[in-house]
């Protein structure tokens, strides 16, 4: 397989990253300790669960069998046959907690650490925490559903407007607009949490446990703001945002704490859907290492389900190693955790990425590299946008350089015309910046690597530009105009920004063109963001970025060593519109 250096036949085991009987249990459980509510719930679940859930072990053998037969069609009938026998005896199942914490430990740079895993729910996990020693994982604490911090997030997510599992970074986005107002209402009502950052829910005023919806008709009488989807957003909404966001910052940070002295140890690794919520994150690492409890931290880069693929991968290998001889492998000793910059995708060849773009009657030109990062910084000076497509495609939701969309990050206007022109979406979401890890803590206060993109921290003192009084009395999306530093279009309205540091050893080629920038500018920060609209994933292939950069109003396109620009393409209107080819998130 490409990129991948191994062959579906040379794999010893499959494992998933679920074990679907337990989550059948909860289900079951679920329904009988509230029924007869969810009846109508149930009666949709069930069928669904006793054709295709409860039998994953038949489904993950057919699919496998059904990819072995696209990649290798000379083979035979016989040889398919032992190859589907040998997925179905080799196929096991991971807890769904256990792959997080695996995915979250064994990749990091850590021999030991504390492991805190926070999602919506896995079986019954919604909470754990762990101690990762060498090869072991031991779990020592855990909370189990209907109690879940994802899924209370997930609930004003859809509150807000915005849609589940896909929708929570916007609510995250859209809190330093207003005014955490309903923290205390929320922590009164909807969380009982105590100081160790365990908690309960009221069930009062939540339906995800038997009906299709999030929430009841008692949030709504405590609230009285609910937002259908696209609707207009009002400061309530904002403000919304900003406390469910406060509460949730400070549920992690008490889980940290609570984590980091059960385990007795400096080092926290973090993986879930929630540790995806990099505003908390940043959190965590400032407050607990000014406490003296924490000294590193190491965000799983695919934090959600996607890194659980790797976790429970590792965690069996890890498992197996200690009762097998020839599973021997020593973990990460050094500070250089082993997801390679996340950097684990496909990636294309100059041959490949020229054929396909003949194919696609492109206009193009191929360049010696160093031509390519002259001309690609000096694009980006001049308030060009850029599609950079380089070597490995990423691994996780996050854009780190190898499919990305760039700005300047000095232009006062990049933002809103990226956010509106580019990805087609709300004017008031934040652009991450790209920085040189040799100038990070001149520009923000950060004093740890970020190379995947999940710490949040202010804009250093020195690059901000102090508020007028008049921009002082602005309100929610009035304060987006409102220039408050050096690198306007990555500095969010409350003077902070998700940073990326880019590092030479783990992605070269975007290094040597914010270098390439940085010399003709004198700025080392770029925007950064995934190559793709709203609703649509990120590209992958050539082909994949050449219909994208046709469909929005990006003006160059850099893959390997090929430039190509807007204004010199034909048939652009064939690609119009990009974004209507995507269901919006």
């Amino acid at each position: 397989m490409r990129g991948g250096g191994f062959t579906l036949e040379c794999i010893d085991y499959f494992v998933f990253y679920d074990k679907p009987f337990l989550k059948f249990e909860r289900l079951l459980e679920t329904y009988l300790t509230i029924a007869p509510k969810g009846f109508s719930s149930f009666i949709r679940a069930i069928p669904i669960w006793l054709k295709e859930k409860l039998f994953l072990k038949e489904t993950l053998t057919r699919e496998l069998l059904q990819l072995y037969k696209e990649l290798y069609p000379q083979k035979s009938k016989q040889q398919m046959k032992a190859f589907k026998s040998k997925v179905f005896d080799s196929l096991r199942f991971s807890e769904h907690h256990f792959s997080h914490a695996s995915g979250a430990f064994y990749p990091s740079p850590f021999k030991e650490s504390a492991i805190l895993t926070i999602d919506g729910v896995g079986e019954w996990s919604t909470t754990s925490i762990a101690k990762g020693q060498d090869k072991s994982i031991t779990l020592l604490k855990e909370l189990h559903f209907p109690h879940s911090l994802g899924l209370l997030y997930s609930a004003f997510t859809d509150y807000i407007g915005f849609k589940v599992n896909s929708g929570e970074y916007k609510v995250m986005g859209l809190a330093p607009y207003g005014e955490p107002k309903y923290t205390e209402l929320i922590k009164q009502e909807l969380i009982d949490l105590r100081p160790d950052g365990s908690f309960r829910l009221n069930m009062k005023y939540f339906s995800y446990t038997y009906g299709l919806k999030m929430t009841n008709k008692h949030f709504d009488t405590l609230f009285q703001a609910k937002r259908q989807r696209e609707g207009k957003l009002e400061q309530v909404h904002m403000d919304l945002a900003a406390s469910i966001q406060a509460v949730t910052e400070e549920v992690m940070l008490s889980l940290s704490r609570t984590a980091l002295q059960l385990t007795d140890s400096k080092n926290l690794a973090l993986s879930g859907g929630v540790a995806l919520n990099c505003v908390g994150n940043g959190k965590i690492y400032k407050a607990l290492k000014s406490e003296g409890l924490l000294e590193n931290i190491w965000i799983q880069p695919a934090s959600g389900d996607a890194g659980s693929a790797i976790g429970c991968a590792l965690g069996f290998y890890y498992w197996h190693s200690n009762t097998q001889e020839s599973y021997t492998k020593t973990p990460q000793a050094s500070q250089q955790d082993s997801m390679k910059g996340s950097y684990l995708g496909l990636s294309y060849s100059n041959d490949e990425v020229k054929a396909v773009l003949d194919s696609l009657n492109a206009v193009y030109e191929k360049l010696e590299f160093s031509e390519i990062l002259e001309r690609t910084a000096k694009a980006l000076s001049e308030g060009k946008v850029v599609g950079w497509h380089q070597g490995r495609c990423e691994f996780g939701p996050r854009a780190l350089g190898a499919r990305s969309i760039l700005g300047d990050a000095r232009n006062t206007t990049m933002q809103r015309q990226m956010n509106l022109k580019i990805k087609y979406r709300e004017s008031f979401r934040p652009f991450a910046p790209s920085v040189l890890d040799s100038h990070l803590s001149e520009y923000f206060e950060l004093d740890i690597a970020s190379p995947y993109m999940l710490l949040v921290a202010p804009v250093a003192k020195s690059k901000r530009i102090p508020m007028t009084k008049d921009e002082q009395m602005l309100f929610g999306i009035d304060k987006l105009n409102c220039t408050r530093s050096e690198i306007p279009s990555v500095t969010h309205v409350d003077y902070s920004a998700r940073i990326q540091s880019v590092h030479k050893e783990s992605n070269p080629r975007y290094y040597e063109l914010l270098q390439a920038f940085y010399k003709l500018t004198g700025s080392p920060v770029l925007i950064n963001t995934s190559f793709n609209v709203r609703g649509e994933p990120i590209v992958c292939s050539p082909k994949d970025s050449f219909s994208c950069f046709m469909g929005c109003e990006m003006d160059v396109l850099v893959i390997e060593d090929f430039i190509l620009y807007k204004d010199k393409q034909e048939n652009v209107d064939f690609y119009r519109c990009t974004k209507d080819k995507y269901e919006l998130d």
